[in-house]
């Protein structure tokens, strides 16, 4: 899948809508959508996420539903390697690290436990090589 960073407003909207709704009609699209455009706009659009191969669809009746080709939480696992990438030189560390730092970021204790965990069982993998 391509890029999500580059797509337009419109686009990552409609592309929220169907990761909200797993899958979706033109119309459901439409009743998503602040301010929608016609119909026949949101289908132009679809066949652009479509070329971009962001979406595909199935025939369902006289119609078609849309669906993302990736989960949303794939989506985003891809734009953060590439945040990490652009920014933090591909260190996850640094940037938490980072994050962590700023003033306001706080983590709840769920979070904590969680990534102690996680550390965890990353240094007991490492020590198994």
């Amino acid at each position: 899948m391509t890029d999500l960073t580059k797509l337009s407003r419109r686009e990552r909207q409609i592309m929220e809508i169907l990761f909200a709704q797993r899958k979706a009609t033109v119309n459901d699209i439409c009743a998503g959508l602040p301010d929608p455009p016609t119909p026949m706009a949101v289908r132009r659009m679809l066949s652009i996420l479509q070329e971009k191969g962001f979406i595909k669809r199935q025939k369902r009746g006289r119609e078609y539903v849309y669906l993302p080709k990736q989960s949303k939480q794939g989506a985003g696992v891809k734009a953060l390697r590439q945040v990490l990438e652009t920014f933090f030189d591909g260190s996850i560390g640094t940037a938490v690290a980072t994050h962590l730092e700023k003033p306001g970021s706080e983590l709840s204790e769920d979070d904590v436990k969680r990534l102690r965990q996680l550390i965890r069982d990353l240094s007991q993998n490492k020590g198994d090589t």
